[in-house]
């Protein structure tokens, strides 16, 4: 098959939501449909008996929360998907932010009762500033919620999305009968006693059959027509270049837990979600159809089997053919690196691939070579943009609470630092440790991982710092001795040795921006690339 046919067939996209919407859910039952699981392990928020799929980390297990960013692959109707289940909960927000820059569309999923919610809020809009298609899904119509034009009416405001409804429900909560497919024109029936089981789809070429009265009863049959009628005369007919311009956002309605509505969805999403797109670098944009290998690096992830030690770094293929056993340039340090066992993924199961192709994400065994955001290539000398790691909002000193140890903490500390899952400032004053976060729960799952993983335990002490600002400066200038030698107590270094103001306030910023005008302050690590 041609570099241009495996392109084709391939559709890589991340799943969105806020926690609770039932985007694990969803993500299981898209494994579900392609085959790729025979049952669905019920997720309950802290009664994970069977754990979902995607959820592998035992405190995801516990907690009944995603964590950490999984890849799903599978094939459905001769195309390739790659998922990325992406974490809900706002403290492992910098994890979601980062797989954005991974995928080629989006799946927002919303509750039916909770309507739009703040995380989605904030994830939808980086995906507007990335222009990633997005297509919606309305969870949990099995429940009793909003009315659906309610929903589409929050959904366009909220959101500022442009929606075109792809199908419709009929009724809701213990009214709820089943699914229009707009997209299919064919009608879904709700089967209460089969619920892990699909119930059929009876296809209608005219929606004023007397046959739809007969299965749904005259009174839901009137509306639905009336519901159709609304339809057609309030949104615009679905155009897929605006939809992959991210200009238009189709919406599908269904109940992942039920199974319903997402064969619809992932067959309407096959045909119209874009296949992998070009991305651009800090040299040029590069089109998937290149000839010459580059990727990037989104995600480490140390310990995915904690028997053997290892850390993974979950590359996007952007252009070319990805081939074991070749030497590939990891641009930053301007060396060959080879990997005899990439992997493809399927939640924690991981297989040896052979050949890999734009779209597709490889795991590559990583000895402490890479770092989130690094690229390789054949050989040519560029890197891709935009994967930033933000200034943590919570901060506190990290104490070794077992002093035979302290080997394994320090290099505990230093693998999930890799992983971008917290960042570390090292004091320039005494060599304390600080600990930077996103999220406050990130510090209980560093706790937990340190001890379980690597056998390490710490614990906390609080330190008031408002923002870690790097600084960029000529570090001859007198300037910047005379900020050096003031600040001094205040002055770290993270993980890559660059130098780090802990600001205790935004006074102390403005003030220090005041007086020294030469001195500049970033809140972006990469500001290198961002500015």
């Amino acid at each position: 098959m041609s570099l241009e046919q495996e392109i084709s067939k391939r559709k890589t996209f991340g799943i969105i939501a806020h926690p609770d919407a039932g985007k694990t859910t969803l993500t299981e039952k898209l494994l579900l449909f392609g085959g790729a699981i025979q049952e669905a392990g019920a997720v309950k928020s802290n009664k994970i008996k069977k754990g979902a799929t995607s959820d592998f980390m035992e405190i995801e297990r516990q907690r009944g929360i995603s964590v950490a960013t999984s890849v799903l692959a599978f094939e459905y109707k001769d195309h390739k998907i790659n998922i990325l289940d992406t974490p809900g909960h706002k403290d492992f927000a910098e994890d979601t932010y980062r797989t954005l820059t991974a995928v080629d569309s989006v799946i927002v999923v919303v509750d039916v009762a909770k309507g739009v919610e703040e995380q989605t809020e904030k994830l939808v809009k980086v995906c507007q500033m990335r222009n990633i298609p997005m297509l919606v899904f309305i969870n949990k119509l099995d429940r009793e919620g909003k009315d659906a034009f309610d929903l589409l009416d929050e959904v366009e405001q909220k959101l500022g999305l442009n929606v075109v409804p792809l199908s419709l429900p009929i009724g809701m909560g213990s009214d709820f009968q089943g699914i229009y497919n707009i997209w299919e024109n064919n009608i879904q029936l709700f089967l209460e006693e089969k619920k892990q089981k699909v119930g059929d789809t009876v296809k209608f070429e005219d929606i004023n059959d007397p046959k739809i009265d007969g299965m749904i009863g005259a009174k839901a049959a009137a509306q639905l027509r009336e519901e159709l009628e609304l339809i057609e005369s309030v949104y615009p007919a679905f155009d897929r270049e605006a939809y992959i311009n991210g200009n238009q956002q189709p919406v599908f309605f269904g109940s992942a837990l039920n199974n319903f509505g997402v064969r619809e969805l992932l067959d309407a999403f096959i045909e119209i979600a874009p296949m992998p797109q070009p991305k651009e670098s800090d040299q040029r944009i590069v089109k998937p159809e290149e000839k010459n290998f580059t990727g990037f690096v989104f995600k480490i992830h140390a310990n995915m089997d904690p028997k053997h030690r290892d850390r993974l770094a979950f590359v996007k293929i952007v252009s070319g053919t990805f081939k074991r056993n070749e030497n590939y340039l990891l641009v930053r340090e301007g060396k060959k690196l080879k990997f005899s066992s990439p992997n493809a993924f399927f939640a924690d199961k991981k297989e040896v691939v052979e050949e890999s192709y734009p779209g597709d994400i490889v795991g590559l065994h990583d000895t402490g070579n890479f770092r989130i955001g690094d690229t390789l290539t054949s050989g040519e000398k560029l890197s891709f943009k935009g994967i930033p790691s933000f200034s943590p909002e919570h901060f506190r000193f990290i104490n070794n609470d077992d002093p035979l140890k302290a080997k394994q903490l320090a290099k505990g500390i230093d693998q999930l630092m890799d992983e971008g899952v917290a960042q570390l400032f090292v004091m320039e004053m005494n060599g304390r440790k600080i600990i930077g976060t996103v999220g406050a729960l990130q510090f209980e799952v560093i706790q937990y991982r340190l001890e379980h993983e690597y056998g390490a335990k710490c614990t906390y002490e609080p330190i008031s710092i408002h923002k870690a600002c790097w600084v960029e400066a000529d570090e001859k200038s007198a300037e910047f001795q005379e900020f050096a030698r003031l600040k001094q107590r205040f002055l770290a270094k993270d993980k890559y040795d660059q130098l780090v103001f802990l600001a205790d306030s935004s006074f102390t910023i403005h003030m220090t921006q005041e007086k020294f005008p030469n001195v500049k302050l970033h809140f972006i690590s990469e500001f290198r690339h961002q500015d």
